[in-house]
């Protein structure tokens, strides 16, 4: 007998909203919404002059919503791409490994001037939040690692899918609105990896399509355009399109699972994540061995296989190919002593010292590694020093995964130093902080903060 996978699986979003949420996991949500307000308003001082360009190209110069970090209010549908661009770009943004997926980036770029326009109370987003992180995170663990060895970006793809439904659930759609949703945005969800060769900067234009996709498949099914009976299943369904294998199991839910929310790392470093290990590992032999950059002769690091392909250059030509390269990576935390925003500049990148040292960096799959991703993250650094001196190091999770979560300070601080680096004052950044917390009764504030 044919299961009907979307009915299934719109039934299961709403059993899960029926429920309700432990406060636990709405607090989770507001750290997310923090962690991507932060983001996102560094993410758009690094393109600001690209950002206006497109604004003006866009012919973007009034509207509901605000555009962060631009300082003006524009159609939703723009805001959401132009919020996408930004939220990504400084590779700052949340992610869950297991579906190799960024979550908030999409979710909370399509979800925010959605919600300003519609004047949607603090609680219903938060909903719309928790859920958009469910449905991203089990769409793309249903068909990882297939879907990445295709050359799809789930953040692009998955990301739609959870951005659209996180909306649907927050403006309180019928079950039957939520299925039309799904079956618009499932068949209209893309994103290809290709964004990572040749220094393209166009990693966090997937995440854009994603957002304004998301918007504009949430505006179809409130409507009432009706979709194909079974979007994810079959041979043209979403699931046989993005992957050669698919996990059914992920998509339902299971008694004792956590909300994906909990899942999700933080960033600590200006990287993609795949960087993050052995960024951890170079510091901690830099500190524990007071080691210098003239000392070094060579660096080895071993990882996952899927952190090789696309992320082993040593040659970086632009902040884009820096942050996915981990021999610069690796090399700037040995020189400078960390990996933050300002690590991942024009002028670090043009360090003569950083640019020799990633060159003595070499990056290999170990197959051990492999073995345990996607349940850790894992890397092992082996630096060679000139006089022969061995010193090596293994991080299995990095800082920022749910083992090892930034504490609530720790994400404050991270969203103050980035909303400075935007140009926020710190009280300015202390009051986006402030209304967050308090979000259920100061929703409103937040989106003149931005």
């Amino acid at each position: 007998m044919h299961v009907n996978l979307t009915d299934q699986f719109v039934d299961d979003i709403f059993n899960i909203c029926e429920a309700g949420f432990p406060n636990t996991v709405v607090h989770q949500a507001k750290r997310c919404l923090l962690d991507y307000l932060g983001s996102t308003l560094a993410g758009a001082q690094l393109m600001k002059d690209k950002g206006e360009k497109l604004l003006e190209h866009l012919g973007s110069s009034y509207g509901d919503a605000a555009v962060i970090g631009f300082d003006r209010k524009i159609g939703v549908e723009n805001a959401a791409f132009i919020n996408g661009l930004s939220s990504h770009i400084a590779e700052l943004d949340d992610g869950v490994i297991s579906g190799i997926v960024h979550p908030g980036s999409p979710v909370l770029s399509a979800l925010l001037p959605v919600a300003e326009k519609e004047n949607v109370n603090g609680n219903d987003l938060v909903k719309g939040i928790i859920v958009g992180y469910e449905v991203a995170t089990r769409i793309a663990d249903a068909i990882q690692p297939s879907h990445k060895k295709r050359g799809y970006h789930a953040t692009g793809t998955c990301g739609s899918i959870g951005a659209a439904l996180g909306i649907a659930t927050m403006l309180n759609f019928s079950k039957t609105q939520m299925k039309d949703v799904l079956s618009a945005v499932a068949v209209s969800a893309h994103g290809t990896l290709k964004v990572l060769e040749d220094d393209s900067e166009l990693k966090p234009y997937n995440v854009a399509q994603a957002a304004i996709c998301a918007v504009l498949a949430a505006s179809m099914g409130r409507a009432g355009f009706k979709g194909p009976n079974d979007v994810l299943s079959g041979k043209t369904g979403f699931f046989s399109i993005m992957a050669d294998e698919l996990d059914e199991d992920q998509l339902k839910p299971k008694e004792g699972d956590t909300f994906a929310v909990e899942r999700v790392y933080v960033k600590p470093y200006a990287a993609c994540r795949y960087c993050h290990p052995a960024i951890d590992a170079a510091l901690k032999i830099r500190t524990e061995q007071s080691l210098r950059p003239e000392m070094v002769e060579f660096v080895k690091v071993a990882t996952y296989e899927l952190a090789v392909s696309k992320h082993d250059h040593s040659v970086v030509n632009n902040i884009s190919s820096a942050k996915m390269s981990i021999p610069y990576s690796t090399a700037v935390a040995l020189v400078v002593g960390k990996a933050g925003i300002g690590e991942y500049s024009d002028e670090c990148i043009a360090n003569p010292e950083t640019a020799a040292l990633a060159q003595k960096v070499a990056v290999r799959a170990d197959e051990d590694l492999t073995a345990l991703f996607p349940k850790c993250s894992a890397a092992k650094v082996e630096i060679i020093t000139v006089d022969g001196k061995r010193f090596a190091e293994r991080i299995d999770s990095p800082k920022g995964e749910a083992e090892f979560p930034l504490s609530d300070l720790e994400m404050e601080e991270k969203c103050v130093s980035l909303a400075m680096y935007a140009g926020k004052s710190e009280g300015e950044s202390q009051k986006i902080i402030k209304t967050v917390w308090n979000l259920e009764n100061e929703l409103p504030n937040l989106f003149e903060l931005l």
